[in-house]
């Protein structure tokens, strides 16, 4: 998939780093490994992304900086597809575990404040990156686990259903779910579709109608996450898995990956425009602008 051009000038790399530590650590309690080798690393950080490539193991990791809550704003979202794209055409890059640098938060979602009180041709750049943010995810040819280390509401959960593996922290305080009727939002039909693929039809559609933001036992239940492990060992668990992935040949998984997942990203390739065209319609109703003005003031009110 070709890069949107807008994107590719939002945002510049930074450049490589000297050698590194790895395993990579995030999240209280995770330290480093007494007597642990230091390891080919290469690190290049943006304003919202950071990304740090073990070329030895082939693993990178793509952690979101973007405080209070990792929203997925434009600028963030360019950053996102940016990084992404500079994995896949690194030979090196085999797979991208993501996770948050941001306590208690993976990310709460798409920005609000990107789709309230703007212009029509905003909103179209907007959407047009929130799609190549999906389809360069759920299409990558990496293996991609989200290590979901906080809530993970709406766009946030997106991401992580988006990944080949989720592993999320145990612990009943965190949420994940596609919330979006809740805002008086329709999630659209790509988020439906990859939502239906991990869950099935059913939970889906309860899910999406209500809303509902499910805590972390409730959502390994319903096979919305993978496993649940306690935050100290989330970072053994992920690079567990990626190396399990990992042990296949890449080929074989790769066209398997891609066998299961075409329809659904042909679908939006095929109807880009018009789903663009739709979000326009749609968020720029007064009803739609009230609504999401009520839940900015909600929010500021909740801050103050």
């Amino acid at each position: 998939m070709a890069a949107v051009p807008t994107l590719a000038r939002r945002i510049a790399w930074s450049g490589v780093r000297p050698l590194c530590h790895w395993p990579l650590a995030w999240g209280r309690g995770a330290q480093q490994r007494p007597g642990l080798l230091l390891a080919p690393c290469r690190a290049f950080s943006n304003n919202k992304i950071l990304v740090e490539l073990d070329e030895s193991s082939g693993v990178a990791m793509m952690k979101f900086k973007s405080p209070p809550v990792n929203s997925l704003s434009l600028d963030f979202l360019t950053e996102f597809c940016i990084s992404l794209e500079k994995l896949e055409n690194d030979r090196t890059c085999r797979g991208v575990i993501f996770a948050s640098a941001v306590p208690k938060i993976f990310s709460s979602g798409l920005d609000i404040t990107e789709m309230c009180g703007k212009s029509t041709e905003h909103y179209a750049e907007f959407w047009r990156a929130v799609q190549e943010m999906w389809l360069r995810l759920y299409g990558s040819n990496m293996v991609t686990v989200a290590a979901v280390n906080g809530s993970s509401p709406a766009g946030g959960c997106l991401i992580a259903l988006s990944c080949d593996y989720r592993i999320m922290v145990e612990n009943p305080k965190f949420i994940i779910g596609l919330n979006e009727a809740q805002l008086g939002i329709v999630a659209p039909f790509w988020f439906k579709d990859t939502f239906v693929n991990v869950v099935g039809h059913r939970i889906a559609e309860r899910s999406l109608q209500l809303g509902s933001l499910h805590r972390a036992p409730e959502a390994l239940k319903f096979g919305l996450v993978d496993e649940l492990v306690p935050e100290e060992k989330l970072q053994e668990k992920a690079m567990a898995v990626m190396a399990q992935w990992l042990a296949l040949p890449d080929h074989a998984r790769q066209l398997t990956k891609s066998m299961m997942r075409k329809a659904v990203l042909d679908r939006l390739v095929a109807h880009r425009e018009e789903d663009i065209q739709n979000f326009i319609s749609f968020i720029s109703k007064e009803s739609i602008q009230k609504s999401l003005r009520m839940y900015m003031e909600m929010l500021k009110n909740k801050k103050g």
